[in-house]
């Protein structure tokens, strides 16, 4: 044979079968938590057609890496384990060193890499994401952008099995894959070492389920202050709503290249538009086998209320498709009050939690505050979230997880009488022990007074399910709205202290 043929033959076949290391996606690195109860996504890269092999927890599994190197696989569902276990990655190639005949074929001997992920666990997996109520740290060096009483939580908190990840900030047009992942165990030691510290309200939902089923618990923190709600849509979501296709038509600008000539209503930096943050922020993590997802955002919506719910059909519809999980949960907080009216925002969030079926909603007007958007009570707004989670995810059957919501109601001679779902009792609280409610009743004229609560005792407590509510000189009552009005912070709660949401009624 011509030696310059066999030579380019040799040339070819190197070519086609060398082969990059086997590499897993960035999410699986050393002490990650994955999904119980659930086939378990891993996926990575190596060279073409290389085989691919994963063993963790007895379980042996291999594909094939495709023409562009890209290999995926799943694991079967496994039950929940504190045990710190080993997966071990392996790619195998023909060992391209090894000639014969002189005809360029590979001897059969094969050569391996691989990788061994450390100390493993197996329990319950969520995502975390929004703006920065969000992002608002457990602990920090800022006063008024941290959790109350982080401090005293990181020092005292020492479960191993519950891992954290913060995503470092990063607004891209396309997906990117390329940023570290870092599983932090919730111990003292390893919080206080994070370049920058969890979300508060992520780390609070974490501790809550880890403490309830006594499980592993992973959840990855993908937060960004001031964000939009489509910024963190992938566009999967955006194309799944018929009245959102105006987003669908943005001019992209690259992100060195904007300025204020740019901007257009909510988009008001480069880190605003559609998708950019899912493609900088939650991407990678995708389809990694997740619960759910908690979020809190909206006050950089605000002045949007008539948009809102749609978006956040988007946000979950986009989510779900790119996680591949249809019953992927979604539990987010209301907002809570800083200081101006945000009523119609909250009852389009209201709207989108009693039209998607995962969803769950944690009202959050009484731990608000009119000074500050930040209020820095977020075990509150975890704990809500956490009971969500509790009863629709994991048996707590008999728990009571929704704030009350408005059933129906009637006009009775100068009184409305409104009945409620998830409302036995309830009761009023106001730190300065007044009745006041934040009901507010027009009349015929359409002016709203300020109206009362008829069958209430003098320590708050009332009387039956239904409240029955007036207003002093309103005869003829044609419309009623709660929280519409300074200082709109809720003071009605259920049986189980979870308040009412803001709502309007009436012609």
């Amino acid at each position: 044979m011509d030696n310059r043929i066999m030579t380019a033959a040799a040339c070819s076949l190197l070519a086609l079968t060398v082969a990059a290391a086997v590499k897993p996606a960035n999410p699986f690195t050393d002490e990650m938590v994955l999904q119980r109860d659930m086939p378990v996504r891993i996926w990575g890269t190596a060279g073409a057609g290389e085989k691919v092999t994963v063993e963790f927890a007895g379980q042996k599994v291999s594909t094939v890496t495709g023409a562009d190197g890209k290999w995926n696989l799943e694991l079967a569902p496994m039950k929940a384990s504190k045990e710190n276990r080993v997966m071990t990655v392996t790619g195998s190639r023909p060992d391209e060193s090894k000639w014969q005949n002189g005809f360029g074929m590979f001897a059969s001997e094969n050569v391996s890499n691989e990788i061994k992920i450390k100390d493993v666990l197996v329990g319950e997996v969520w995502m975390c994401a929004g703006q920065s109520n969000t992002d608002c740290p457990i602990w920090g060096n800022n006063p008024r952008y941290r959790d109350g009483n982080g401090s005293m939580m990181v020092q005292m908190t020492k479960k191993p099995w519950v891992r954290l990840v913060k995503t470092r900030r990063k607004a891209s047009l396309t997906a990117l894959d390329d940023y570290p992942v870092d599983w932090v165990p919730m111990t003292p030691e390893a919080i206080s070492a994070m370049g920058k510290m969890p979300s508060a309200m992520g780390y609070y939902f974490a501790l809550e389920i880890a403490n309830a089923l006594d499980i592993p618990v992973g959840l990855v923190d993908s937060s960004w202050g001031g964000t939009d709600v489509l910024a963190w849509a992938p566009r999967s979501g955006i194309e799944s709503r018929q009245d959102l296709k105006d987003i669908l038509e943005w001019r992209y600008v690259a992100m060195d290249k904007w300025t204020k000539a740019n901007r257009k209503g909510v988009v008001s930096g480069a880190h605003q538009q559609p998708s950019v943050l899912w493609n900088g922020m939650v991407a990678m993590y995708a389809p990694m086998s997740v619960r759910g997802f908690i979020w809190y955002q909206g006050c950089h919506n605000s002045g949007e209320p008539e948009r809102y719910c749609s978006k956040m059909h988007a946000l979950y519809n986009g989510w779900a498709h790119e996680f591949a999980n249809p019953r992927m949960k979604l539990y987010f907080v209301q907002l809570a009050p800083w200081g101006k009216e945000i009523a119609k925002m909250q009852e389009a969030q209201a709207q989108f939690d009693a039209e998607e079926p995962n969803a769950g909603m944690a009202v959050a007007n009484d731990v608000g505050n009119l000074f500050d958007i930040h209020p820095n009570d977020k075990y509150t707004v975890a704990k809500r979230l956490a009971v969500h989670a509790l009863k629709r995810d994991y048996g707590f059957s008999h728990i009571v997880d929704n704030s009350p919501t408005l059933k129906s109601w009637k006009i009775e001679g100068d009184k409305f009488v409104l009945s409620f779902n998830d409302a036995e009792s309830w009761y009023v609280y106001n730190e300065n022990r007044s009745l006041d409610t934040g009901f507010e009743i027009a009349g015929e004229d359409g002016k709203f007074v300020k109206a009362k609560v008829g069958n209430i005792d003098n320590s708050g407590s009332i009387k039956g399910k239904d409240l029955v509510v007036f207003a002093d000189g309103v005869k003829s009552p044609k419309k009623l709205r709660y929280l519409y009005s300074k200082p709109w912070f809720g003071s009605l709660y259920n049986q189980v202290a979870l308040p009412l949401g803001a709502f309007h009624i009436g012609e």
